[in-house]
This record gives structure tokens, C-alpha cells and sequence, in this order.
């Protein structure tokens, strides 16, 4: 069974002073039988790392090169010697914005796992691709696209975040979202086995506390990626209940 991750995405948001948010959720502790991940901008790992208690913390983005001349960028390595134990890879603005291409992602994921990360692999359709009902064939390519053959429960994390509800507040049915996990539970089983029935699937894509309850209660759903609500402490700590609240039923 896969374990139960709340995952937050601060995107390029906060300074120092928004580390006041982790330490307020670290003084209310992580709930049992959860997992809880703070992924903030790369120049506040070090000291979100120092503050983070039971809380892990994520990288937004890794080059697939260990080192070298790529200015501006960052290694896998260099996120886990700053505390890293995660990092996004995928995201829908990265893939929008930079360009990243399936066989990118799974690089850059190929190299996280060798640097001990665990990626945490983002994939969804667009809305034009949703109305043309692509939304399967869209998610399933990049599922096999984007995961490199060793992609493990213990590496691995997928993030299915369509693309048309991410910041917009728009949420897709839980019909909606229920067949696309379910769909995307079946085809990790299918290529890694039972192995595949334990890598998280986590939903993201305006999750917030109101929503939360009735978007982990769909099935092969094992958590969030949060973008805005994991900014405020208050924000995210109804979300991180509701999934603890899976746990407990």
C-alpha cells in the first residue's frame, strides 16, 4: 500500500522571513502514519533544512548533470547536501516554461535517484487536451515517458496535476480524478508489477482545506501536491489533517 504524502510547492515564493511558516507547522508536529514535504525556492534549502524537524524538504528542479558548465542551474547531488530529500521534476510550468520534454524529466529523474532524492515526477493534460478527451493517452505517455526503468516506491513519487487547474481554482470531478489515478495505478502495475501498487500518487491542482477530505477519499489517491495553500501554515494544516484523517478510518 502506498504511503500518504502532503506535499507543498512554494513555486518562486518567500524569503527568509517565510520560514516563520515551516517552523509553525514543525511546532504542530506531523500527524502519524504521514508523510509531509516542504519543497521552497533553492536559496532557502539550507535553512528550511535546518529548521524542518520531521518535515522533509524538496529541491523544485535538478539538471540531469551531476556538474558542470550550466549556469544557474543545480544538481541533484547539490540539493541533498542541502538537506534535500526530494525534489520536483516535471512540473507543468517547467515543462511549459523550459521546455522539458519527457526523456528531460526522466534524466534529471535518473539522476536524482542516484544522488539518493526521491523525485517526486509531475504529469497532466491540458484543457484543450481534456475537451479533445486525450486526457488518458496524454498522462499515460508521459507516465512512460518520464519514469526511468528503476523508479521504485522507495525513489518515486507521480504528481498528477491537470494542467488547466493548477492556480485557476478549478478542480476537475472527482469522477475525473478518480480515472485518471485509477488509470495511472494500472499502468504502473502493469510495467513495474506489484512494485507499482506502492509508488504514491498524489493529486495536485487547487487543493485546498475545503476540498481536501473529498479529494483523498477517491481511491489510489495518496495525497497532494499544494501549490498556494502550502504557502500559510494555516492553509496547509487542514490538508495535512484530512489526509491523516485517511489514515486513521
Amino acid at each position: 500500500m502506498a504511503r500518504k504524502l502532503a506535499a507543498g510547492n512554494w513555486k518562486m515564493n518567500g524569503t527568509g522571513a517565510s520560514l516563520g511558516e515551516l517552523e509553525a507547522l514543525v511546532s504542530e508536529g506531523v500527524p502519524q502514519g504521514v508523510e509531509v514535504l516542504i519543497c521552497p525556492p533553492a536559496p532557502l534549502l539550507t535553512r528550511a533544512a535546518a529548521l524542518a524537524g520531521d518535515i522533509a524538504i524538496g529541491g523544485q528542479d535538478c539538471h540531469a548533470a551531476v556538474s558542470g558548465a550550466h549556469t544557474g542551474d543545480v544538481s541533484a547531488i547539490m540539493l541533498k547536501d542541502a538537506g534535500a530529500s526530494y525534489v520536483i521534476l516535471g512540473h507543468s510550468e517547467r515543462r511549459a516554461d523550459h521546455g522539458e520534454s519527457d526523456a528531460v524529466v526522466r534524466a534529471k529523474a535518473e539522476a536524482a535517484a542516484g544522488a539518493g532524492l526521491q523525485a517526486v515526477v509531475c504529469i497532466g493534460e491540458t484543457l484543450d487536451e481534456r475537451e479533445a478527451g486525450q486526457t488518458l493517452q496524454v498522462v499515460e505517455t508521459q507516465l512512460t515517458g518520464s519514469l526511468p526503468d528503476t523508479a521504485s516506491a522507495s525513489n518515486t513519487v507521480v504528481a498528477y496535476e491537470p494542467v488547466w487547474a493548477i492556480g485557476t481554482g478549478k478542480v476537475p470531478t472527482l469522477e475525473q480524478i478518480g480515472e485518471v489515478h485509477s488509470a495511472l495505478r494500472a499502468a504502473l502495475v502493469a510495467r513495474f508489477g506489484a512494485a507499482g501498487g506502492d509508488i504514491p500518487l498524489l493529486y495536485g491542482g487547487s487543493v485546498k482545506a475545503g476540498n481536501a477530505a473529498d479529494i483523498f477519499a477517491v481511491p489510489n489517491v495518496d495525497g497532494a501536491l499544494v501549490g498556494g495553500a502550502s504557502l500559510k501554515a494555516a492553509d496547509f494544516r487542514p490538508i495535512i489533517s484530512a489526509l491523516a484523517a485517511t489514515v486513521a478510518e
